[in-house]
């Protein structure tokens, strides 16, 4: 057996999940290297990790952020890559072995769809590539002899519980939420919620458009989408539970009525180094649960009528076609927009509602009608706001 370590590519290296890979690599003993990294406007960062990991290659997708840095202290030896482009180059080198889809949002796409295309196992965080594309993604990834494996905590769940059981056996999955830091809110508090408050998760540390997503329950609605196609599931397999502790990140129920649930810390490096190391398991980063102290497990369903976005995920996932595309952008213009000041949060979900009710749906779409969808919701979603 070679002694090289596996060649990870880290796209989105400056974001949450980006910084928290490196931190896996960096306790792997060798056995990982971070081969090429990547950022969009995060300039400064990014030139700190290229210091200290030292990779073959490092991309910066945004050329005017480029520009504006300083590179005279890059290392020799690193090859700095501008614009989207570089990307598609990066990750389909032979030098990569597996490539982490982080990069948030649907900027994702297609630096996932260009690992598959090569043959590649993708460790995917960015769930907006099955949310958007969940059919071709899939296809793609069985054509080319690629593996999809899961960082999303939930989705980690699910794939270890699995391994409990044959498929045919199973009889659905349960996506534990956090409920977000609204949860016990009346319709009058979450009129006034800021972006400070939407900003302060109860248990998990992440990147603002994620944590506001956590609180919409949008995220769990993206999840839904992306286990549907994730695990090959029928959407009425897929069931989410508010699990406040986030202790038991998800459950897949068998047909005899046996659960099996995966409990860890919120730490987002357990499931990672977990799709990196799969289908070994290797000293863990992570803290432990301390089973000397007494600990409570809560659990309630989601209210669908305060949070609505679940329902919209489950109705997403029983269309497929273009609706994950317009879901995902409309949310994604709508985040945007209330994060800038100019959205209630309250109107998060509606406005995505609205996108998706008047969109031209086609159950068979190309990857360039899904792309144009993407653009045209969002521009859809600035249309609302105005009105």
């Amino acid at each position: 057996m070679s002694d090289r370590p596996t060649h990870v590519a880290v796209l989105g290296s400056t974001g949450s999940i980006g910084r928290n890979t490196l931190e896996v690599i960096a306790g792997s003993a060798g056995r990982l290297r971070a081969a090429a990294l990547s950022s969009h406007r995060n300039t400064a960062l990014l030139l700190e990790q290229a210091r200290a990991f030292r990779p073959a290659t490092i991309v910066v997708t945004d050329p005017v952020a480029a520009a504006g840095q300083d590179w005279s202290e890059l290392p020799p030896g690193v090859e700095l890559l501008v614009g989207p482009e570089a990307i598609t180059r990066t990750v389909t080198s032979p030098e990569v072995d597996v490539v982490v889809s982080a990069i948030v949002g649907s900027a994702g796409l297609l630096g996932t769809w260009a690992a598959l295309e090569s043959g590649k196992r993708v460790a995917l965080a960015n769930k907006e590539s099955l949310v958007i594309g969940g059919s071709l993604i899939t296809r793609l990834a069985r054509q080319n002899g690629a593996e999809i494996l899961p960082v999303d905590s939930e989705h980690s769940a699910v794939f270890q519980a699995l391994q409990a059981g044959r498929r045919e056996e199973v009889r659905r999955v349960v996506l534990t939420a956090s409920g977000g830091p609204f949860r016990t809110l009346s319709d009058e508090q979450l009129a006034g919620v800021t972006v400070q408050d939407a900003l302060a998760h109860p248990t998990w540390a992440m990147g603002p458009k994620i944590t506001v997503d956590s609180a919409t329950l949008m995220n769990k609605a993206l999840e839904v989408i992306e286990a549907r196609w994730l695990f090959d599931l029928e959407p009425d397999q897929i069931d989410v539970v508010i699990h406040p502790q986030s202790i038991i990140h998800s459950m897949v129920e068998y047909r005899d009525g046996s659960i099996i649930a995966q409990l860890g810390p919120p730490d987002m490096r357990l499931p990672i180094q977990y799709a990196l190391s799969w289908p070994a398991r290797w000293e863990g980063l992570a803290p432990r649960l301390d089973w000397s102290r007494a600990w409570r497990l809560d659990f309630e369903p989601p209210d669908g009528e305060r949070f609505a976005a679940i329902g919209l995920g489950q109705e997403v996932a029983r269309s497929g076609g273009t609706a994950g595309a317009v879901l995902n952008a409309a949310n994604e213009a709508a985040v945007a927009a209330f994060l800038a000041g100019r959205l209630p949060f309250t109107r998060i979900v509606p406005a995505a509602r609205a996108a998706l009710d008047h969109h031209d749906f086609d159950p068979d779409p190309s990857l360039d009608r899904l792309l144009a969808l993407d653009r045209w919701a969002r521009e859809e979603v600035a249309r609302w706001i105005r009105s």
